[in-house]
């Protein structure tokens, strides 16, 4: 089958090949680095969301979840499209830089991608200054798929969207119900759910003032 982006593809890896030795490295390496800097981030969301309040926290623990319901999202897709890896099925193209994955595992949509877009997304619900970060992150890791040759531009495209998604969708319908449970936990008396959960904002100190009665 030869998708309309196929040239698109072509064009990609040919300079994927000319790039300079250090580029066609780092872009192998990154594809998988990137997805490691998500679960950083998401660490990091969860021990500064320990010192927020519930809701923050409850949205903090759910981004990963999100993230996990949008890569099952895209497996379920992939099984059900079954499209042809690019670095198989699009005659003339230069070799992948990466090793091409096995037939049946298929290309659409694109894994890395979903993980991605969901993990930008999800953690920006937690932070919206986050978006500076993530949103260029997600769109290197899609990017990656491409040049090292393994994904059709329409893949890493559609996995971005997908993951996006289904991680906004899930965080918005399950935010209540997590802020309910966290709230309990962190009402528990119990260390380690204290630890996880964290002891939440510190309390505002109230100015206090005496006031002296004159004799």
């Amino acid at each position: 089958m030869d998708f309309v982006d196929s040239g698109l593809y072509r064009d990609i890896t040919d300079h994927a090949h000319d790039a300079p030795a250090w580029l066609r490295h780092t872009a192998e390496i990154g594809t998988e680095a990137g997805l490691l800097v998500f679960v950083g981030l998401f660490a990091l969301g969860w021990w500064c969301a320990r010192r927020s309040d519930t809701r923050v926290f409850a949205i903090a623990v759910l981004a990963p979840l999100a993230t996990a319901v949008a890569y099952l999202c895209s497996e379920v897709l992939k099984s059900w499209v079954t499209e042809e890896r690019p670095c198989r099925a699009v005659t003339g193209a230069a070799p992948s830089l990466a090793e091409c994955p096995p037939h049946g595992d298929w290309s659409f949509p694109s894994n890395h991608a979903t993980i991605a877009g969901a993990s930008a997304a999800a953690l920006v619900l937690v932070r919206r200054a986050l978006i500076w970060v993530t949103a260029p992150l997600a769109l290197l890791v899609a990017f990656s798929r491409v040049f090292v040759g393994v994904h059709y531009p329409h893949d890493v495209a559609a996995g971005l969207l997908l993951g996006a998604a289904v991680a906004l969708t899930v965080v918005v319908l399950a935010t209540g119900l997590a802020t309910r449970l966290a709230d309990a936990v962190r009402g528990s008396t119990t260390p380690v759910a204290r630890w996880i959960t964290g002891p939440g904002p510190r309390p505002i100190a109230l100015p206090h003032a005496s006031h002296r009665r004159r004799s």
